[in-house]
């Protein structure tokens, strides 16, 4: 593993595939009655949180927990951001504590890549999250979803996505989930498509490694697992599609569209969902969805990836096992 994860596009395959081994030797210990390991033990973590979110925060901050670390969770809203410190001084501030890794999530495409490489820090940067660039945990704990229901818990060991037809479906031109799923889904072998309306869809997007549609029903009988977005209005600053009602008639998941799916394809949505816009209720409790399973992977995977970004390179397992034996 690297010193940092900034981005999907830096996960090779066989290190993609070393962290969801990892995420489910994690899942194991969650299964135990004490869920926690020693690994990162006087190690200190602080979780620096510039945007809103409610499922990565408390999901790295268990993460974090279960292994041990000692965790400081840092909100801009109510510190000296407010106050208009800079990104510069906020870590030079966190270098002089002596923190281990930071967790950074930033409304700025490039803020965590500017942590890493800026040398205000001598930390392990974690990427949670920066503008409509990159999510790479949550690209990750999609991938292990995905291994799972399409390949089995213990099937999938050792194994990527190869020949997957994955299809993720909305708000790509402000999606960070979507650019980081379509480089790690593609670095895992499987086929990608985009399914948006024109406006919806970035620049350039004919030079990313998956193809692009705009008729949802025409991809769905041939997709192993589709994956809804939320339209993110907090980023918009024009209309991009002519009505609500418009846009669900178009690229809304409702019954009569799963009906469609293969029996054994799934939805996937990474939260939060605005019920009745790109997926209907219906569809939402269905047993196809995997939007609670992926926020229990998320805390596994990103154990995962704490683990062999500070804890060690060996196989986790190995290590809970020698530290149950003490």
């Amino acid at each position: 593993m690297k010193r940092h994860l900034i981005s999907a596009a830096d996960l090779t395959r066989d290190d993609a595939v070393l962290i969801l081994d990892t995420a489910e030797e994690m899942a194991r210990v969650a299964d135990r009655p004490i869920k926690k390991l020693p690994t990162l033990r006087g190690r200190t973590v602080v979780n620096l949180f510039f945007e809103d979110s409610t499922r990565t925060r408390i999901s790295f901050e268990a993460a974090e927990k279960r292994l041990s670390a000692d965790v400081i969770n840092f909100a801009a809203k109510g510190s000296s951001v407010s106050k208009g410190e800079s990104l510069k001084d906020t870590a030079q501030t966190l270098e002089a504590m002596g923190v281990d890794a930071v967790v950074i999530r930033h409304g700025a495409s490039g803020a965590p890549y500017r942590l890493a490489t800026s040398g205000w820090i001598d930390a392990a940067v974690v990427n949670a999250g920066d503008g409509t660039h990159q999510h790479p945990t949550q690209s990750l704990l999609d991938a292990f979803t995905m291994r799972r229901r399409l390949v089995g818990r213990d099937a999938g060991l050792g194994r990527d996505l190869a020949g997957r037809r994955i299809t993720i479906v909305g708000d790509i031109l402000h999606s960070r989930v979507a650019r980081s799923n379509v480089q790690l889904l593609h670095t895992l072998g499987a086929e990608v498509t985009l399914v948006a309306p024109p406006t919806l869809l970035p620049v350039g997007v004919g030079h990313w490694p998956c193809a692009v549609s705009y008729d949802l029903d025409a991809v769905l009988p041939k997709s192993d697992a589709v994956m809804m977005l939320r339209v993110q209005r907090e980023r918009m600053n024009a209309a991009f599609f002519p009505t609500e009602r418009e846009y669900s008639r178009r690229y809304g998941l409702d019954g009569d569209r799963m009906a469609k799916m293969p029996e054994h394809a799934i939805v996937m949505h990474p939260g939060p969902m605005v019920r009745g816009m790109e997926i209907t209720a219906e569809v939402a409790d269905s047993d196809r969805c995997t939007a609670v399973e992926q926020v229990a992977g998320g805390v596994h995977t990103r154990m995962a990836v704490l683990y062999l970004l500070l804890g060690g390179n060996e196989p986790a397992v190995t290590h809970a096992r020698t530290e149950e034996t003490k």
